[in-house]
């Protein structure tokens, strides 16, 4: 039996600071994505929204929130949170639900209203929670760690403060392009470079900001789909939503071990990697059969590590990658056509959604300026606290 499910309706709430709350930016896109599917909400059997811790209660049942302001009709409903990874979940749990027959068409929702500033630890005290540690004990915020990341690439493979802003440049004309990004203005490396430092050696341009926003998809079965008239849909072949192994807990790095709550047998890869590997063995496919990549861009140095771990290239040859132009459009494997967070900041448990509606764009063909021609696999990857793998391959 095939482990596909259809991809029937996308739909986005635009990104930015607009001040209100997540439900309303969920609602619209969920609307929006319901509206593509040509479907009703009366239509659809369950709905999975993606948890934000910043909502308050209503944050922590996104699912049932969701429901209710779209008007109860009696849709199964869950609710789930893996930070940055939960719309991965969210698609993972849907999949489920279609593929045993629970429910014929399931809608997924995240949307987020952040803060402004950098993202705190919410939820309390965590003293048994390594990232809640890595922020109160070691004072580590999120763009500390990014410029260690950036710090660990010039030192063991040579990139340089160059490498960093054309990735910026070249997600920042992709983002230009999109309706739905937040910041729609082409950068030159030059602005990157005169942009604030904000944690050696990444300045505030090769950072992405924190956002509102929502995305949202309705998703079916493929005999649904072929009822409905769509004999061709874009699907979703794997969900990768890996836990890492041991040593390699933290900081994702093979030479450094760490603690574990388990010994288990040390593995040869990085978390990121195991991430890409298990998405790409359950969808029978690898790098080398991929059309584009949406990757999780926290930073410009960040996305050229992703450019390894998903096996764009061997280690340590992200920047040659970049500099030879294989990850722009009309290149061997576009990576971030969306503009990435880059060009949206982080909407957090919409992000990953957003980049199924992005991926989906495109292997529909329907990407207009952005488009990548003869698109017809993708891949898109996030990762999450506390040790949240996620990954999303769509076909068509």
């Amino acid at each position: 039996m095939t482990a596909e499910v259809a991809v029937l309706g996308v739909g986005m709430h635009p990104w930015g600071k607009w001040g209100r709350g997540f439900v309303e930016y969920g609602v619209a896109a969920a609307r929006a994505a319901l509206a593509d599917a040509g479907l009703d909400w009366r239509d659809v059997s369950a709905i999975v929204g993606a948890d934000t811790v910043r909502g308050g209660y209503p944050g922590y049942v996104a699912g049932a929130t969701f429901a209710k302001a779209l008007g109860w009709q009696g849709a199964r409903v869950t609710s789930v949170y893996a930070a940055c990874a939960s719309g991965a979940q969210a698609i993972d749990t849907a999949r489920a639900q279609i593929l045993s027959g629970l429910a014929e068409v399931v809608l997924v929702v995240g949307a987020d209203a952040a803060p402004k500033g950098f993202f705190r630890p919410a939820g309390g005290e965590r003293p048994d929670d390594p990232d809640w540690l890595r922020f109160r004990v070691l004072g580590a915020t999120n763009p500390a760690y990014f410029g260690l990341y950036a710090r660990r690439r010039m030192a063991v493979h040579g990139d340089t403060q160059q490498d960093f802003a054309q990735v910026k440049v070249k997600n920042a004309a992709m983002g230009a392009l999109n309706p739905y990004a937040r910041y729609r203005r082409r950068v030159t490396a030059e602005e990157v470079a005169a942009s604030p430092l904000v944690a050696d050696p990444l300045r505030l341009l090769d950072i992405c900001a924190t956002s509102d926003g929502g995305a949202a998809l309705v998703l079916s079965s493929r005999e649904f789909a072929r009822r409905h008239g769509v004999a061709d849909p874009v699907r979703i072949r794997a969900v990768s939503t890996v836990t890492p192994r041991y040593p390699n807990v933290v900081l994702d790095l093979p030479d450094i071990a760490t603690d574990s709550w388990a010994a288990v047998e040390p593995a040869g890869e990085t978390f990121r990697e195991s991430i890409a590997r298990a998405a790409y063995e359950e969808a029978g496919v690898g790098p080398e059969d991929l059309s584009l990549a949406e990757v999780y861009d926290l930073s410009t140095a960040l996305e050229l590590q992703w450019y390894e771990d998903l096996g764009l290239c061997a280690p340590g040859e992200g920047a040659r990658l970049l500099r030879e132009g294989a990850t722009a459009p009309g290149g061997r494997t576009p990576v971030n056509v969306s503009g990435g967070l880059a060009s949206f900041g982080e909407a957090v448990p919409a992000q990953a959604i957003a980049q199924v509606c992005e991926m989906t764009w495109q292997l529909r063909g329907a990407a207009g300026d952005r488009q990548v021609a003869g698109a017809c696999a993708a891949i898109g990857v996030n990762q999450g606290l506390f040790g949240h793998g996620s990954a999303v391959v769509v076909v068509r």
